[in-house]
This record gives structure tokens, C-alpha cells and sequence, in this order.
């Protein structure tokens, strides 16, 4: 997080902490149907995650339900400012994976058939951000939207380029074979979105153990579904500030561990997706 960014992340986190929890459940916003909102949390951001959660209740239109999967062993350690949010809108499931795939994994598995739209645990949304991904979803129903998206790229020889040098598409309402989503700004899944061995557990831990977005993207391109940037992405979700003790973002990027995983996924499926149009 940049220092210039702490004053207004602080700020946003005073004015959603200020507003009751009963009143987040109760609201009477309209409710999407069959839209799941899921995502994940690890042990050092358990005392940051209410805020993402006060975020995702906040929004101008409601999920039929938001869940937060976390490890079995923090099953005894919910701090009451996240427990007190529960309710019939929001619910906290338990695991033994600790992996970053589960918030897709599991709620594709507990809820069959529907929208599931991830986001991150470190981050606070713009009221407008389910609505605007929504929107898309009418507009592309057969297709995955993600607010952020990167375009995997190659080498002249065929090899992967660096992650660094896979570039963050500006296009809006675009869509290309290369695109892949990042979970950081939100991704909406449509039912039946992704090949029949994204559930594999034992294949998604070997092949990218720290890279989720790959594995999904990975499913999706076997699947034949296609990746869009979104029509609104809106401004960056604001980080928490103090979450970012712990992030794979910054291991996967300096070590490169996110093109090895590509090249395991590459190896593996026999595959690779075209090279972005200039």
C-alpha cells in the first residue's frame, strides 16, 4: 500500500465500521438471483476481513448470499466484530484446504448452478462494484468478467514471458483467448464456466499450489469459455490497511513463481493460448 493511500483506506474502514450490523442485513436493497459472493481468508488477516465483509454488504444490490470459507482450525478464533455480521446474508464455512481455491472450489460445489463472483480478502468494494459486474453478466451471460485482467504472453519462441511483462488490459468490454482474470478486482463465474477438473484438488495443489487465477484460467480455456474485461471496472478496490503482511502476490511476482506454475499448467494440458493482438 502506497503511504498516500493510508489516509483515505483508513477513512473508508471508519465509515463502514460505524454502520450496525443489523442494519447491513437488514437492508432492502434489491437481491440478484443465484449470485454467490465467496472468497477466502488466512489466519493474519482475520482481524482486517469484517471490513471486505461490511463492504460486501453494503452494496447497492444484494448477493443471495456471501460466504467466507476459512480453515478448520480457526474455528474457535472468529472475533466477535466478524461473527456479529452473520446472518441470513452472510455466512462463514469452514475447510481443510488451506489453498486460495477454495473460495471458487467450495461454493462451486455447495451451490450448484450458480453465479459465483470471488473477490479478495484484503480489500474493500465500491458500493456500485456487484451491481456494475452484474450488468456484464446480462450482457455476456456465457462468459466470465473480471475488473482486473492481465494478458498472458509469449516469447517469439513460444516460451512465457515473465509475469511482470503480462500487461493489465485498459481495453474495456474487450475479450481475447490471452486474457486472464486476477481475483484482486472481482471475477463473476457463470454456471458451467469451467472444464470438469477444476474441482481436482490433488491436480490444482500440484500444478499451482499459489496461483488460483491460473488454475481458473487454465479451466476456463479448456472449456472454451471466454475471459472479458469488464465495461465498468471502476476504480482499484481500497486495501486495508495492515493486511498486507502476508501475500502471495509479492513472492509469486519477485521469484516469478506465476509463469512456472503456467508452464506446469502449459506442460500438463498440452496447450497455450494466442498471443495478444498488437
Amino acid at each position: 500500500m502506497k503511504l498516500k493511500e493510508i489516509p483515505g483506506a483508513l477513512f473508508t474502514a471508519f465509515q463502514l465500521s460505524r454502520i450496525p450490523a443489523k442494519k447491513l442485513n437488514a437492508s432492502r436493497r434489491p437481491e440478484l438471483p443465484s449470485v454467490i459472493v465467496s472468497f477466502t481468508s488466512i489466519p493474519s488477516r482475520i482481524p482486517f476481513v469484517h471490513l471486505t465483509v461490511r463492504s460486501l454488504l453494503n452494496q447497492s444490490v444484494h448477493a443471495e448470499k456471501i460466504v467466507l470459507w476459512l480453515h478448520n482450525s480457526l474455528q474457535n478464533q472468529i472475533p466477535a466484530k466478524l461473527t456479529s455480521l452473520e446472518g441470513t446474508r452472510f455466512e462463514i464455512r469452514f475447510s481443510d484446504q488451506t489453498s486460495s481455491h477454495r473460495k471458487l472450489v467450495h461454493s462451486m460445489e455447495a451451490f450448484p448452478g450458480k453465479t459465483i463472483v470471488t473477490c479478495d480478502d484484503d480489500s474493500m468494494y465500491q458500493k456500485d462494484w456487484l451491481e456494475n459486474l452484474y450488468a456484464d453478466h446480462l450482457r455476456h451471460p456465457k462468459a466470465i468478467i473480471a475488473n482486473r485482467v492481465r494478458q498472458i504472453s509469449y516469447e517469439e519462441d513460444g516460451t512465457t514471458k515473465p509475469y511482470k511483462e503480462w500487461r493489465y488490459v485498459t481495453q474495456t468490454d474487450s475479450t481475447h483467448g490471452s486474457y486472464m482474470p486476477t481475483g484482486y478486482g472481482g471475477v463473476l463465474y457463470p454456471p458451467n464456466a469451467l472444464h470438469a477438473d477444476v474441482t481436482n484438488k490433488e491436480l490444482y495443489l500440484k500444478l499451482t499450489p499459489k496461483a488460483d487465477d491460473l488454475w481458473f484460467k487454465a479451466m476456463s480455456f479448456l472449456h472454451g469459455t471466454e475471459s472479458r474485461q469488464s465495461n465498468k471496472p471502476g476504480p482499484k478496490p481500497i486495501t486495508i490497511w495492515g493486511s498486507q503482511k502476508v501475500a502471495l502476490l509479492k513472492s509469486n511476482v519477485r521469484e516469478d513463481a506465476n509463469r512456472a506454475q503456467w508452464d506446469a499448467l502449459r506442460a500438463h494440458y498440452n496447450f497455450k493460448t494466442p498471443e495478444p493482438e498488437n
